[in-house]
């Protein structure tokens, strides 16, 4: 009996079917057979896949179905590749998984990566059959493909492979990841990252390069492989949750999150692909194009990437196809939509993604109990900082055009913030980080009022466009500043940018950009009308609220120590995440009624799930706070557990070790600095909102040459 029955879902292209599949089947039995696959015994005894066990699963069905224009050779050279990765996942199973062998599992993946040889490498003699395969798969791949391509596909051939001992880690201590955690990890683990780099090479066309790391292509690649393993993780429950007693599933994660019935979550992580779907769709056909005009990409570059996205799309239809035939998956009564079109069924998730007026009336919203396990620390210079920031931002014209006043910049206290999350600076440096925030706020509360209220996205990218020629890298001159955020801006850059190194500078002012970039993508959505789908809220949220600027800032004193390389290791990463997380939730609990009532927005983690669960603001609430305190929690045990093993693994120095230990310090001191600064700040108290409503909204002064706007006027409110 099913676990659940399944959802309608939201399929908006027709599969189509590649007519070399016959061929494809027969060269894909001959090759697994050769590459020593059928017949594999595991350390059990019980073999791993015998011939008809493969061709029920039918992975050439898959490929025929996903990758429908390449040609013969193509679909034969694809259908091998996910030949050796489903065989890959089952023997890991069969060896590691069902063993919780974890030592073996190391040993057996990092000879594993021996294959994936480097120009002028070779290879060691292939020991079992999944060595073989992809020695064999890398020698017939390569030739066709770029540099860049290769390094992309090792990377998410690398994560697909050595991010499946997170999911050993979680088997073996009965632990199930948080949401949030889940769909991060799940893109590692779950390969169709892997699987939209082998689409580059069977439309025979590759991103360019040049646009492959930017916002839009990266929102193409983590939706598609979003869509991908939830719609995965709906048609495999069965098997891998009730049967094979695996717990990596968004099934299973909401489940035991939200605590609620097995369908009902399934219907939810229906809704949650649809929504990621069509986030896909509003990329595509929005950022996209504006990526490519922006950038002047060349025509057969934009052919390439019609291509790819096309490619894209078809997986998606063709996998959905595939999973309601294989005897792989769970697929009774799985033919397709029932009842309602494809067209319908999006429809439901576009309407709750469309804001509704703006400015209702919310009311404050009584706070949630907060755990915070970690000491509030506060620097002995508060009170000359306190005394030190109104003249600066008197100095920077933040207290005079309308945005802000004495009174708001002394209410909201941001040396006091300062003074909490760089405990341990001395007063020149807690002066800096004091402007860094009253900068980082101002120009959060300015992009809103001046181009928000306007919808105007356009001038808002102009605007953030043009502030990177307030940080230049090599010394060439910057242009006259015509705003305080652009005069603050190149303040702090001064103040900062000169003793780090060329590529400290860079990641610095990259860091910058992004948290601008990401206040262009808030206008974006209000100018759309449009909340934000829940996957995409979490992580923007991370830039709107400067999480990667903060991150830097911390990086300036540890200096040099920390490889940059090391933040891309899983512990890192999600160490950073589950705190940035932690601190933009508890603004978002805080600010909820100052956004909603007072300024008219959408982006607050508590409306989002409101919209997205179709629940009262209170579950909403709840919900948000449950997600802080689930990440909090996994922050400690990466910290108290995750860090030392990875340094272990790594064979990281005393002076490595003590610099991670520092680093893991200041996100607790940011964590905790930050929740005090909330509980004691005027900024959120309905007081405080009612002083700042305008009634008559004040001018401002011309806005910088090229922008393409007389005057700006902002509306009533301030964020």
């Amino acid at each position: 009996m099913q676990a659940f029955t399944l959802p309608e879902f939201y399929v908006p292209h027709p599969a189509r079917m590649n007519p070399h599949l016959e061929a494809a089947r027969t060269h894909s039995m001959a090759w697994a057979r050769r590459m020593g696959m059928l017949d594999s015994p595991s350390p059990s005894g019980d073999v791993v896949w015998t011939e008809q066990a493969l061709a029920k699963m039918d992975y050439a069905l898959l490929c025929a179905h996903t990758h429908p224009d390449c040609d013969g050779p193509s679909l034969d050279l694809v259908t091998d590749w996910y030949v050796w990765v489903f065989f890959f996942d089952d023997d890991f199973l069969a060896q590691f998984k069902y063993t919780r062998n974890t030592e073996g599992a190391k040993a057996y993946l990092d000879r594993l990566e021996l294959f994936m040889t480097g120009p002028g490498e070779t290879s060691p003699e292939p020991g079992n059959p999944a060595e073989a395969g992809l020695e064999d798969l890398w020698a017939r791949t390569i030739p066709s493909m770029s540099e860049a391509w290769r390094r992309r596909f090792v990377t998410s051939t690398h994560n697909l492979m050595v991010e499946s001992l997170w999911e050993l880690d979680n088997i073996d201590r009965g632990r199930i990841a948080n949401p949030i955690e889940y769909v991060q990890m799940r893109r590692r683990v779950g390969g169709a990252p892997w699987s939209a780099n082998l689409i580059e090479y069977a439309v025979g066309a590759e991103v360019p390069d040049a646009i492959a790391a930017t916002r839009p292509m990266e929102v193409l690649r983590d939706t598609f492989a979003d869509a991908v393993h939830l719609r995965n993780d709906l048609f495999s429950y069965q098997r891998e949750v009730r049967e094979e007693g695996e717990n990596s599933n968004a099934v299973l994660v909401f489940e035991k999150f939200l605590d609620r019935p097995t369908q009902e979550t399934a219907e939810l992580t229906n809704d949650l692909l649809t929504s990621r779907l069509q986030q896909f769709e509003n990329t595509a056909l929005v950022e996209v194009p504006a990526l490519l005009a922006e950038r002047d990409v060349s025509l057969a570059e934009q052919i390439a990437v019609g291509l790819y996205v096309k490619g894209l799309q078809d997986w998606q239809s063709g996998g959905h196809e595939w999973h309601t035939r294989s005897s792989r998956y769970m697929n009774e009564n799985a033919s397709g939509p029932k009842g309602l079109s494809p067209n319908r069924l999006g429809l439901v998730q576009r309407v709750r993604q469309q804001a509704p007026p703006p400015f209702a009336k919310a009311g404050q919203l009584p706070l949630p109990e907060f755990r915070m396990p970690y000491p509030v620390r506060t620097s002995p210079h508060l009170a000359a900082a306190r005394e030190y920031g109104p003249g600066w931002a008197r100095e920077m014209g933040m207290l005079d055009d309308g945005v802000w006043d004495e009174r708001r910049y002394l209410g909201i206290d941001l040396a006091h913030c300062a003074a909490m999350i760089d405990a341990d600076a001395d007063l020149e440096r807690l002066k800096l980080s004091t402007d860094w925030l009253a900068w980082g706020t101002y120009g959060d509360d300015y992009f809103p009022l001046v181009f928000g209220a306007k919808r105007d996205a356009i001038a808002a990218k102009l605007c953030s466009d043009r502030l990177s020629l307030f940080m230049p890298l090599d010394g060439e001159p910057a242009p006259e500043p015509s705003n305080p955020v652009e005069r603050g801006l190149a303040n702090l850059w001064d103040r900062t940018a000169g003793p780090l190194t060329p590529h400290g500078r860079a990641e610095f002012r990259r860091a910058v950009e992004s948290m601008t970039a990401s206040w262009v993508w808030e206008v974006g959505n209000q100018a759309q009308n449009r909340v934000p789908d829940p996957v995409d809220y979490v992580e923007m949220r991370r830039r709107t609220f400067g999480s990667d600027l903060t991150k830097s800032l911390a990086l300036l004193e540890l200096g040099d120590v920390l490889p940059p390389e090391l933040f891309l290791n899983r512990v890192l990463s999600e160490l950073d995440t589950a705190a940035q997380d932690y601190a933009a939730f508890a603004n978002d609990l805080f600010s909820y009624q100052k956004e909603i009532e007072y300024e008219g927005e959408v982006h607050n983690l508590v409306y989002v799930v409101e919209r997205f669960l179709e629940v009262d603001r209170i579950e909403a609430r709840d919900i948000a706070a449950r997600l802080m305190n689930a990440r909090l929690e996994q922050f400690e045990q990466l910290d108290s557990e995750g860090l030392p093993r990875m340094c272990d693994d790594l064979g990281l120095g005393d002076d490595v070790r003590a610099a991670l230990t520092g680093y893991a310090d200041h996100l607790k001191d940011w964590m905790a600095g930050i929740l005090e600064w909330h509980r004691k700040c005027v900024r959120y108290m309905p007081g405080e909102l009612e002083r700042a409503r305008t009634p008559e909204p004040p001018s401002f002064s011309r806005v910088p040459s090229g922008i393409g706007m007389s005057a700006w006027r902002i509306g009533s409110g301030a964020r």
